[in-house]
């Protein structure tokens, strides 16, 4: 018999790490009717999260569908600013192990670049993972974003923020999302992180998302703009090829 519920404890976990995971839960949770289906927080403690167990099953083209025109209603249930974290928190969070400032701001392209490029960057720098003329590179990119050039108007969206394969469960009553970064940021990051890792049905996900967010033509060709942050995360934790992945990218909008 499946057991009814999921625990997750670790007593080296930093402080709020559970606790900025639930409140990230409940906040998606509450992005209205039609919305992304995430899994249900039973307790939170330091140290620990009880969740529901979300039973498994084989991903289908419907589900994905459906998932994709969900995210885009919970996306669009909006934050108050860029950089702001789930309503309940107060302070920063993580993305997966590593720390991630969760700070009010007025556009995104300021956000972008002073949360999520440049400390993932210079941390990558300083254990070798980014060389000289890359960090120069994603420095110059930060530039253009801090300067707007990438800002299009539109207003900060709930995205769950660490949106990798491995976060979305297939099951039964289609797809469950878990493990969030949650905060309010641009709806387009969530896809890159997708598209970054792949994912079953990988495109009628984002054909239904573009079709209920009414995205406009180009938008594909910025995902590789918001593919800068995972792979600088990913630079500092793993290896230097994710940072010479992220410099090839930035090029492309220099």
């Amino acid at each position: 018999m499946a057991h009814e519920t999921f625990t997750k404890e670790s007593a080296t976990t930093p402080e709020g790490y559970f606790q900025v995971e639930a409140a990230g839960l409940r906040w998606l949770a509450l992005a209205g009717p039609g919305s992304a289906q995430v899994v249900r927080v039973r307790s939170v403690e330091e140290g620990r999260i009880e969740l529901d167990n979300v039973p498994n099953s084989r991903p289908s083209k419907a589900s994905a569908e459906a998932f994709g025109h969900a995210l885009a209603r919970t996306h669009a249930a909006g934050a108050d600013a860029f950089g702001q974290g789930p309503d309940g928190w107060d302070g920063d969070g993580f993305i997966g192990v590593q720390a991630m400032t969760l700070r009010p701001e007025d556009t995104w392209g300021v956000f972008f670049a002073e949360q999520r490029i440049l400390p993932y960057a210079q941390a990558a720098h300083a254990l070798g993972n980014l060389n000289d003329a890359g960090m120069r590179t994603i420095e110059r990119i930060a530039a253009r974003l801090a300067d707007g050039v990438f800002d299009d108007g539109s207003a900060p969206s709930r995205i769950h923020g660490d949106l990798w394969a491995g976060n979305v469960l297939w099951s039964p009553k289609g797809v469950v999302l878990i493990d969030p970064a949650a905060h309010g940021g641009h709806g387009l990051t969530d896809l890159a992180m997708l598209s970054l890792f792949g994912a079953p049905f990988i495109d009628v996900i984002l054909d239904a998302y573009a079709e209920s967010a009414r995205l406009t033509e180009g938008w594909r060709g910025l995902i590789g703009l918001h593919q800068l942050h995972p792979l600088l995360v990913h630079a500092v934790t793993h290896s230097a090829a994710y940072g010479t992945q992220a410099v090839r990218l930035a090029e492309r909008f220099l």
